[in-house]
C-alpha cells in the first residue's frame, strides 16, 4: 500500500515521502497514530502543491536575504564601551550586543546567526560575518569606540 507520509518516520522515511508499505502495517499503526495517510490522487496532487508552495518561499527567503545582505554590508555599527589603556576593553562585546545594535538600526537579526570566533575586547574596526539564510551571509562593519 502507497501511502504518505505526514511526520518523519524512524526507518521508513521522512514528511512528505511517498513510501510503499505493508497493508497491515499501514492500516494498524501509520493511519491510526497520524503519522501518514493513504496515497490518493488528490492527496498526491495536494503534495505537489505544496512542494511548489514551498520552493517558491525559500527563493523569496533568499531574495530578502541577498537584499538585507547588501544593505548590511553598507553600513557601518557603532557600539560604544568603557575603555582603559591601550583600547583595552573593560568587559568584552559579544553577540547579543551586536544584534542589539543591528536591531537599533531597524534590522531583526539573531545573535545566534552572528559568528563571532570570540568576544571583541579591544577598539577599532571589526569584520563580522552574519549568516542570514542558508549559504546566504553578510560582513558587518562594527566600530568599537571609547565612550
Amino acid at each position: 500500500m502507497k501511502v504518505i507520509l505526514k511526520e518523519d518516520v524512524k526507518n521508513l522515511g521522512s514528511k512528505g515521502d511517498v513510501v510503499n508499505v505493508s497493508d497491515g502495517y499501514a492500516r494498524n499503526y501509520l493511519i491510526p497514530r497520524g503519522l501518514a495517510e493513504i496515497a490518493t490522487e488528490g492527496g498526491l496532487k495536494q503534495l505537489q502543491m505544496q512542494e511548489k508552495a514551498r520552493e517558491k518561499r525559500k527563493l523569496e527567503e533568499a531574495a530578502e536575504a541577498k537584499e538585507i545582505a547588501a544593505k548590511l554590508e553598507k553600513e557601518k555599527f557603532v557600539i560604544k564601551v568603557k575603555a582603559g589603556e591601550g583600547g583595552r576593553l573593560f568587559g568584552s562585546v559579544t553577540t547579543k550586543d551586536i544584534a542589539d545594535v543591528v536591531k537599533k538600526a531597524g534590522y531583526n537579526i539573531d545573535k545566534r546567526k552572528i559568528e563571532l570566533a570570540e568576544n571583541i575586547k579591544s577598539l577599532g574596526l571589526h569584520k563580522i560575518k552574519v549568516k542570514l539564510y542558508e549559504d546566504i551571509t553578510a560582513d558587518l562593519t562594527i566600530q568599537v569606540a571609547e565612550e
